[in-house]
């Protein structure tokens, strides 16, 4: 494999290793084996990004000088461009991509959304005329103005980190915010890539920071407690989002966050397309490391027998095409780390234990390499009140559960602790648009339609998280509403 370059802090404008030149090793999910190094940062780095941030903020016209933002984000964009095929390397070997999957969501679609913001980006809205009014004798004259937030913690996951990376500093920039990246320890390079195209785009020093360290905990848990930072943006587990919502209180900073799922795809008896649909779900791309993935497949009892029939075939036909990292064709690599594989594996175990029918797969496959090779995995006769049905476990592994009619599947669908996306597929469009806007969650596909890009709102309900990100409304997170109102 590859040796990644060193990954280097960002901070005040400037490249740098961390205080005392600390470091660690970034393993990678293909060998188990270093493939770069990254700078360890410490306290006191992530102070020196705070002070940069904030006097990047309160002392420029970063935040009132629109053409100037945009321009700087355009010129950004044409260097990630030019950047292109570091990214993929990046997406392959610090997050595990398939190189199938390197040309869909982690490359092009985080690239194309870049662009999807700059679309829509005139759309946002400054300011809102209210009016007049009467009252007390004098005539007011009251109006809204829309300003950024301020400095915003932007912490990200590894699963698709450019994706997650270009959504929150993206679109904080273009509100007027300034930036401190944190991205997860094991995917530093996709984050310091950051700091190294800001400051050939010649963006103001202070206005993009990058961050990142061994330690998982210590550089968030500055930036969720300190009164400096305004807003938290954060994409991850819903366990750690709950910790930086109690965090983030003591200061009353805006939080917002972008959490788990467990999503339900409900096929109807009358699909047209029964056994596509049915075999599509299939949980194999990027190892089923996706938040919004369909993990849970719903079936009518009525054809149940048939679509089991349709997964294991299903199954067998996708055989071994996985698990090489230089075939194009492969979609599915491995899961990111030691750690994901042995919770995957755990759930797995649980599955069985719980009475599940395990269909394909289940094993850990060493042969594919040293690193973290998980096969993909699909579970039958499941209940929806197993743990399997209920928890996110962000592996390869589909569970299918059967339903009596619409209301069981609705219901199926809606008894969960997460909302954050799903589907449902019928011949009977009306039928299956009812549905789809029963079920309590952020986004739906009806008949495979396309309901996660890059100019559309994302985002949950429920454990799933709180505002949406992408589109015009994920840029409107970073502002501010200011209202003013004057005798005339």
């Amino acid at each position: 494999m590859a040796q990644l370059p060193d990954a280097k802090l960002f901070i005040d404008g400037q490249l740098r290793d961390a205080t005392g030149g600390r470091s660690y090793d970034v393993i990678g999910p293909w060998t188990g084996q270093p493939v770069g190094r990254a700078a360890d940062a410490t306290a006191a780095d992530v102070e020196a990004a705070i002070i940069a941030a904030r006097r990047a903020f309160d002392d420029t016209d970063w935040a009132t000088n629109t053409e100037k933002r945009v321009a700087l984000v355009r010129k950004y964009r044409e260097l990630f461009e030019a950047n292109r095929a570091r990214l993929g390397e990046l997406a392959v070997h610090e997050a595990g991509a398939a190189l199938g999957a390197v040309n869909r969501a982690h490359v092009d679609m985080a690239l194309d959304g870049w662009d999807d913001y700059l679309r829509v980006f005139p759309q946002v809205k400054w300011e809102r005329d209210y009016g007049t009014r009467d009252t007390w004798g004098m005539t007011h004259h009251r109006f809204a103005v829309y300003e950024p937030v301020g400095v915003v913690a932007a912490i990200t996951p590894w699963n698709v980190p450019l994706y997650v990376n270009i959504g929150k500093v993206v679109a904080a920039l273009l509100a007027g915010c300034t930036v401190i990246l944190k991205p997860a320890p094991n995917t530093p390079g996709m984050g310091a890539i950051f700091g190294e195209l800001a400051a050939q785009a010649g963006f103001p020093a202070g206005v993009i920071n990058v961050v990142f360290g061994s330690d998982p905990v210590e550089a968030g848990e500055m930036l969720v407690t300190d009164p400096r930072v305004d807003l938290v943006s954060f994409t991850g587990s819903t366990g750690v989002g709950k910790r930086i919502m109690e965090k983030g209180a003591a200061t009353l900073k805006r939080v917002f966050l972008e959490l788990g799922g467990k999503s339900a795809k409900i096929v109807l008896d009358d699909a047209p397309n029964f056994a596509q649909d049915v075999a599509m779900t299939m949980l194999v791309f990027h190892a089923g490391q996706g938040c919004a993935v369909q993990s849970r497949l719903l079936v009518p009892k009525s054809r149940y027998q048939e679509a089991c029939a349709i997964l294991k075939h299903a199954y067998a036909s996708f055989g071994d095409n996985w698990g090489d990292p230089a075939n194009p064709q492969h979609i599915m690599g491995p899961v990111i780390s030691k750690r994901q594989m042995e919770r995957v594996m755990s759930y797995i175990e649980l599955g069985q234990k719980e009475g599940a029918t395990l269909l394909c797969g289940g094993k850990a496959r060493p042969d594919k390499g040293g690193g973290y090779f998980i096969e993909p995995t699909c579970f039958t006769d499941v209940t929806n009140d197993m743990r399997i049905a209920q928890e996110e476990i962000f592996g390869p592994v589909l569970v299918v559960i059967p339903f009596e009619d619409d209301e069981d599947a609705i219901r199926i669908a809606n008894e969960s602790h997460y909302g954050l996306s799903g589907g449902v597929s019928g011949g009977d469009a009306a039928r299956a648009m009812k549905i789809a806007r029963r079920i309590r969650t952020g986004s739906v596909s009806v008949n495979n339609g396309m309901c996660i890009a890059g100019d559309l709102p994302f985002g949950g309900y429920k454990a799933s998280g709180i505002g949406r990100e992408w589109g015009v409304e994920g840029i409107e997170e970073f502002l501010e509403t200011k209202l003013i109102a004057a005798t005339v």
